[in-house]
């Protein structure tokens, strides 16, 4: 039997992997639109750098806690 917090946790990997990618969307738009020198291609960067790491780190949180087995 699957643990209970299976469907939880894979709704939330994936919320949060949409998140990284429109993270790195909008950084790509502000790399083509900013043209006066902001730092808001940096800024997107660095998000999608922090939600990269949080979710690898509740990854293996939640593997150690029985959260996931094998496959999500």
């Amino acid at each position: 039997m699957a643990p209970r917090y299976t469907r939880t946790v894979r709704v939330f990997v994936i919320a949060v992997l949409v998140a990284i990618v429109a993270s790195l969307g909008s950084a790509l738009y502000y790399l083509f639109t900013d043209r006066s020198g902001s730092t808001r291609m940096v800024k997107a960067l660095a998000v999608r750098v922090a939600l990269s790491l949080g979710l690898f780190l509740f990854l293996m949180a939640a593997y150690s806690l029985g959260w996931i087995t094998g496959k999500l």
